[in-house]
């Protein structure tokens, strides 16, 4: 008789053990005494669908005493979408406090988008101050102007879902900035009234299509940079330098290339004369031979030949003696 009242005290353990195990008691006695109904077999079927109780339970409850409508089964299907079921109700809390409109299907769209819903409600309150870097825009007259400046940004429920991020914005806002110092005549303009910069980009409406509601642009710095007209200007003339040189270049090149070939075409000639001249000999003993030229008429031509080769030995040195009396 004890030893079967041990096995059925051992199978009773055993079978509390299972139920405490398999059925969260603790959470379902919790929720009842924070006046939440779940059935004990609702948080079976979450063990089968293998939904942690907790992560659907203790948001709910949370929901409940800050006096919101919502059903248990719309927390678990959020869960069961892969979303972060405290994190919508505590954005949903948020909301209400703040007497912000949202609903549990938005601000779950939201979560489910990727987004921080409560970080955006709490943005909608607070609102967030975005700085950008140093952003150089040039003026009309080429002075390069640095300027940074502080976005003050507030989030938009309604744009969570498709809405841009901050960088869309701060890209905006660099590319507004860029514009405006671009369209000034003179820098010092600039420089006397940073404010025209804000003005003129905040009329703009570079928030639409993002998630966020631009309440203000502000600069915070703004300085002078480098002279990029001068630059310009110089790296034009280097260029208009290097061209002209390379133009000088060819038309040396073209001159050398001209002197080349005429020297070439004056050593042809030469060589011509030279031929011709190797030539003269073997005309003359031919025409001895045949006759038609006769010794007295070789004589003649030997004669003119040292004739001429004398005039023109008296004509250099008398040449030479007139340069030196001009020298003296």
């Amino acid at each position: 008789m004890d030893v079967g009242l041990l096995i059925i005290l051992g199978i009773i353990v055993v079978l509390l053990a299972v139920l405490f195990t398999f059925v969260p008691v603790a959470l379902w006695i919790s929720a009842l005494a924070a006046g939440v109904r779940v059935g004990i077999f609702t948080l079976v079927g979450m063990r089968l669908r293998r939904v942690i109780p907790a992560r659907v339970v203790n948001p709910l409850i949370k929901a409940v005493k800050a006096g919101l409508d919502l059903s248990i089964n719309k927390l678990e299907g959020h869960y069961l979408a892969g979303g972060n079921v405290d994190r919508v109700v505590n954005a949903l809390i948020a909301a209400q406090r703040a007497n912000i409109e949202l609903s549990f299907e938005r601000c779950a769209a939201i979560d489910l988008a990727g987004r921080d819903v409560l970080e955006a409600v709490q943005m909608s309150v607070n609102p967030k101050v975005i700085e950008t870097p140093f952003i150089a825009g040039v003026a009309m007259d080429g002075i390069e102007v640095k300027a940074k400046a502080r976005i003050t940004v507030r989030a938009n429920i309604d744009r969570l879902v498709g809405g841009a991020g901050e960088d869309t914005v701060i890209a905006r806002v660099g590319e507004g900035i860029v514009s405006t110092i671009g369209s000034s005549n003179d820098h010092k303009k600039v420089l006397e009234n940073p404010d025209l910069i804000s003005q003129t980009v905040l009329s703009k409406g570079l928030d639409a299509g993002t998630a966020f509601e631009i309440l203000s642009i502000d600069i915070a710095d703004i300085d002078i940079g480098k002279n990029i007209g001068a630059e310009l200007q110089t790296d034009q003339a280097e260029a208009d330098k290097n061209i002209a040189q390379a133009k000088a270049e060819e038309r040396r090149a073209m001159a050398v290339a001209k002197e080349q070939e005429m020297k070439a075409r004056v050593e042809e000639m030469r060589a011509k004369v030279v031929e011709a001249e190797s030539e003269v000999p073997m005309a003359m003993s031919e025409a001895l031979r045949s006759g038609n030229l006769g010794v007295m008429d070789y004589m003649n031509i030997q004669n003119v030949m040292a004739d001429t080769d004398m005039r023109d030995s008296i004509g250099k040195t008398t040449g030479e003696d007139k340069k030196g009396d001009k020298s003296q």
